[in-house]
């Protein structure tokens, strides 16, 4: 399979689902899914982005979605565990062509719905929520995001992700307070770190072994022993460890101390009602950010993976199958690194990837800087 095309021409000839189809397809190929599933799960995005599936590349996104740089409203990512294959991710927005937000979150609703008819799962947890996340005039950046862990066997995993702001920003960390609470988590929201906001919470819906409730943390100007101090498991990572992805994850050399760019977000996964403490912590570093160009930031998702004793040489290949443009002509095909701890199983690394269907970004530098060694 060929690698997405650049030229500005060509995409216009292309549709949404075509472009974002054709990257699932080949990103597929990288995890090492059979055709058969790449074909069901081709499928499945095109139908669950709905009519603008078939919208033309030379027309302006659907909608201003902040689900990517470029308001692609498809974001792809890539799951490492040592001695496994990458587990493959699609992250959508289903409403993105909808013309309010209250009617994007129906959409959004009914998509999630008939996943479920379709794959045999409820929608009890998200139907406990609908009222604080789905009000009839909701504010904020979302409504509902879809994620989808491609597994083999053409049947995902299936999670959503919710605004706190729906009902305001200022009542946020009541939302999120309120919505653990009817999970049965009682306790969860008191052992959540401090930050400067809640930008998501997130369900594991169907087939999990341990269905989460995943509350998201923004920390501004976010340093790297700040960040080793996020952590909320018992027992958890150790800071040294956090510290050290942050930096390497970063780039950040001793001149520069944090995140003055885009914040970091930090995420506490609850599994078990009776525990007061979360069972999971990841760290998001947005790496667009603070990167000149892709070729730093593929250098960065290398390093973290060999520290890891994961496969390297992924990244690398994932890139080509999203795009044939050079990694240093732009900045922004790898959007986020994370570090994933969950109790009794080892860290996961994360590549949160962009389709970049209507835009490149520039890069911010020319020349190659060395990114920080992992320790």
């Amino acid at each position: 399979m060929t690698a997405a095309p650049t030229d500005a021409g060509l995409r216009g000839t292309q549709t949404l689902g075509a472009f974002t189809g054709g990257q699932l397809r080949r990103l597929g190929a990288v995890a090492g899914l059979s055709e058969a599933d790449v074909e069901t799960y081709a499928r499945v995005l095109t139908d669950s982005l709905g009519p603008v599936a078939e919208r033309p590349l030379n027309l302006p996104p659907p909608s201003r979605t902040f689900l990517s740089d470029d308001h692609t409203p498809v974001e792809f990512s890539l799951s490492f565990q040592p001695d496994a294959a990458p587990a493959l991710r699609v992250l959508l927005d289903p409403g993105c062509g909808a013309d309010s937000l209250a009617r994007g979150g129906r959409v959004g609703l009914e998509t999630i719905r008939a996943m479920a008819r379709r794959w045999h799962f409820t929608t009890g947890p998200l139907d406990d929520l609908e009222d604080l996340f789905l009000p009839p005039s909701p504010q904020g950046a979302l409504a509902l995001w879809c994620a989808l862990e491609l597994r083999p066997g053409g049947v995902p995993k299936v999670k959503v992700y919710l605004n706190p702001a729906a009902n305001g920003a200022e009542r946020s960390a009541g939302t999120v307070r309120a919505a653990l609470h009817r999970l049965g988590h009682r306790q969860a929201f008191d052992s959540l770190p401090q930050g400067s906001g809640y930008p998501f919470l997130a369900l594991d819906l169907g087939d999990w072994g341990e269905p989460r409730a995943k509350v998201y943390v923004r920390h501004e100007d976010l340093t790297a022993g700040q960040a080793g101090r996020l952590s909320r498991m018992s027992p958890g990572p150790g800071p040294a460890a956090i510290e050290g992805f942050f930096r390497t994850a970063a780039g950040l050399g001793p001149d520069v101390t944090g995140l003055s760019r885009r914040p970091g977000l930090s995420c506490h996964s609850f599994t078990d009602t009776a525990a007061a403490r979360p069972s999971g912590f990841t760290l998001h570093i947005p790496v667009r950010d603070y990167a000149g160009h892709d070729g730093e930031a593929l250098a960065r998702a290398a390093s973290v993976l060999r520290h890891h004793g994961m496969d390297a040489s992924v990244p690398a290949r994932a890139l080509a199958a999203l795009t044939d443009r050079r990694p240093e002509d732009g900045v922004g095909l790898i959007a986020y690194l994370a570090l994933a701890h969950q109790q009794d199983c080892p860290p996961r690394v994360t590549a949160y990837l962009s389709s970049e269907a209507y835009a490149v970004r520039p890069p911010a530098v020319e020349s190659v800087r060395h990114p920080v060694a992992a320790h």
